[in-house]
């Protein structure tokens, strides 16, 4: 780690990051666990291990381990028809209502595009955006082609809690953070704001860096809700390094956590990096080959936020 954190604090400037946190995780082991630069910048609050951060679509993976959760009690068939759980789902096309299946609406492959504008700043609730599903037109046919699509991931948060008798937040609470001690993690930013130490979010616009409002997301939570740290986030690795395992407990089994780390559907090539082949997604991954190496990974943005989570599960790191 020598000279990693001199590093950072050369580079964040001249990217215009006000502060960042970093934890990397080696072996079953910690190495590394440091906070930089500023939380707030008008009242000069330093960024701290503990400091809460969005967290994105890196929430994504969450709601995957939950649905696995329920796959391996038998309370959830990965390719089963969605209709099987929730007899009211309704998508724009007929055969797409009746064959989508669990491990369709994690993979993007439904045939929608994003449609973000149906939930992002708007008005209505996860049912009644449940409810509207149907009136979105698809631009392909089912599994034909990589789409990006959180409302299919709000769609699965809403099954898993359909499922569990509860709502997606609790059921990721009781069954995920209890058991990976994960203690300052939340699903809202209005939960954020109401704990001592948490970022602010900020935007640059014209060379200049200024603190914009929160977005709240909860609505669509399952795609991309979740607030953490990274000293939460590294048990959250750990347990992705450790075939499921955390503290001796298996929280997930082998065969579901090497199935997210699976490609399940192509996704397109970047063309300017010719280290970077083969991309697909897996269920909450993306996984690429880069430079020979097994690389699992997925990033979250929402307003003022940046987080990436990235694994290396051959190299445990």
């Amino acid at each position: 780690m020598e000279g990693l954190s001199e590093f950072i604090n050369k580079t964040m400037p001249e990217w215009k990051v006000p502060g960042v946190a970093i934890a990397i995780v080696k072996d079953s082991q910690v190495l590394f666990c440091e906070g930089f630069g500023l939380r707030e910048i008008k009242h000069r609050l330093p960024v701290t291990p503990k400091t809460l951060f969005a967290i994105g679509s890196c929430t994504k993976a969450f709601t995957t381990m939950a649905m696995g959760i329920l796959v391996d009690r038998g309370q959830l068939d990965w390719d089963k028809p969605v209709r099987n759980y929730l007899p009211t789902f309704k998508l724009y096309n007929a055969y797409a209502s009746e064959h989508i299946t669990p491990r369709d609406l994690v993979t993007h492959r439904s045939g929608l595009p994003r449609h973000d504008a149906i939930w992002y700043n708007s008005p209505f609730t996860r049912q009644e955006i449940f409810n509207r599903l149907q009136y979105l037109e698809p631009t392909h046919e089912l599994r034909t082609v990589f789409q990006y699509n959180n409302l299919m991931y709000m769609t699965a948060g809403y099954l898993v809690g359909q499922i569990a008798g509860s709502s997606w937040e609790d059921f990721v609470q009781q069954e995920i953070f209890t058991p990976l001690e994960i203690k300052d993690s939340n699903f809202s930013v209005v939960q954020s704001q109401q704990v001592e130490d948490f970022a602010h979010p900020y935007s640059e616009k014209n060379e200049e860096v200024k603190e914009i409002p929160f977005r709240n997301i909860d609505t669509v939570g399952s795609a991309g809700s979740i607030n953490s740290n990274v000293i939460d986030m590294a048990q959250w690795l750990l347990l992705h390094l450790n075939q499921g395992k955390f503290n001796e407990k298996q929280i997930i089994s082998a065969n579901n956590l090497n199935q997210m780390h699976s490609p399940q559907i192509v996704t397109p090539a970047p063309l300017e990096y010719n280290e970077i082949l083969h991309p697909s997604y897996g269920l909450g991954w993306g996984i690429v080959a880069y430079r020979g190496h097994n690389l699992v990974h997925h990033g979250g943005g929402i307003d003022g936020f940046s987080a990436l989570v990235t694994l290396m599960p051959q190299d445990n790191i």
